[in-house]
């Protein structure tokens, strides 16, 4: 019997999930909580994939992350009365080691950043907004080209440091830019793909190496789920700095957000994730000089489009839409009152 409060949950047939870090199927363990006072969510675990993920939030994560969680827990002592929460186990162990963070050679970034007409995303963002617009893109994410994978697109994820801390590798699909997701998912990693032993992988905000630039400090964050919205949103709204955190969760945690220290940030998360990036904002109050989440899809989508999960950046590739006249209203006053004003954002409470 294990002697801690939270610990992983025991394997029985069904009970490993989708890794929310690299999104292959039964291979995420889900912390549990064994008073069962805590339902930790989903992202709450450890990914099996050690070396090619990393993937691994915890409850001291968790609750450092949602300290009105840890707050409101309570214990019982011996005679039945209820006392002030306490997380403990019953035996303390020996802190683990902080394992040191694995970069990547920039130089491989460079070495990616050609051959993009194999790469079936750029060839349709082409369709979209033309050669010059997508060349300037992808050189302003520094988006590259895996010759290994038959020219699917590598998301680099450099920091705000200039170090590459990871390479996502997807595949695409070259006439409706959409992930090749049959009949498997084309999901991978460079660090994988590449064998690289013992690599340490803590992922840090698509396109982080842009709150770097000195002309970014007064421009409003946006932040994102997938790669591909950050780019498609760039091209419409770029006003805004445009971010991902590579998922639903991916790496929108306590630590990979201070980054943001200081910024004006408005979240855009896909439908039906609005609720779920609402609460998990809450930790962005002492992080960011404001935070504001977008209702602007939930109320305006009908229960298909909801049911598909849309993200903000087909709603922009529709065409004759009242969210296309709304993005070009913006491209022609980029004021930030009047992207306040008419994305109707929610302010955090």
């Amino acid at each position: 019997m294990s002697e801690y409060r939270f610990h992983l949950q025991k394997y029985k047939l069904g009970s490993k999930t989708v890794c929310p870090g690299c999104g292959r199927k039964a291979c995420f363990t889900r912390y549990i909580d064994t008073e069962r006072q805590v339902s930790f969510p989903d992202n709450v675990g450890k990914c099996d994939h050690i070396n090619s993920c990393g993937y691994h939030y915890t409850p001291k994560e968790y609750f450092n992350d949602n300290p009105t969680v840890k707050e409101s827990l309570t214990g019982k002592d011996g005679y039945g009365n209820v006392t002030s929460t306490v997380i403990k186990p019953a035996g303390k162990p020996s802190p683990k080691p902080q394992l040191q963070i694995s970069y990547l050679p920039y130089a491989w970034v460079e070495q990616s950043m050609q051959k993009y007409d194999i790469n079936p995303l750029y060839r349709y963002l082409v369709t979209v907004a033309g050669r010059e617009k997508t060349d300037w893109l992808f050189n302003l994410y520094k988006v590259g080209t895996s010759k290994m994978w038959n020219g699917a697109t590598v998301f680099w994820q450099i920091d705000v440091c200039g170090n590459v801390r990871a390479g996502k590798i997807m595949g695409y699909d070259a006439k409706t830019g959409h992930r090749i997701k049959q009949p498997f998912s084309q999901v991978s990693w460079v660090h994988s793909v590449r064998k690289i032993p013992d690599f340490h992988m803590r992922q840090c905000l698509f396109g982080e190496h842009l709150l770097a630039d000195s002309s970014s400090l007064a421009r409003t964050v946006a932040i994102v789920e997938s790669e591909k919205t950050a780019l498609v949103a760039a091209l419409f709204i770029p006003d805004l700095v445009w971010l991902a955190t590579g998922g639903m969760h991916g790496c929108f945690n306590s630590e990979a957000m201070q980054v943001l220290r200081g910024r004006e940030v408005v979240l855009f998360p896909d439908l039906k994730a609005t609720d779920e990036w609402k609460r998990k904002a809450r930790m962005l109050q002492s992080i960011c000089k404001s935070v504001a989440c977008s209702d602007l899809l939930e109320e305006m989508a009908a229960d298909e489009q909801r049911e598909a999960r849309l993200d903000i950046a087909d709603f922009l590739l529709m065409e004759d839409t009242p969210q296309m006249i709304l993005a070009k209203m913006i491209q022609r006053n980029p004021a930030l009152q009047l992207l306040i004003d008419e994305l109707d954002l929610a302010l955090v409470e």
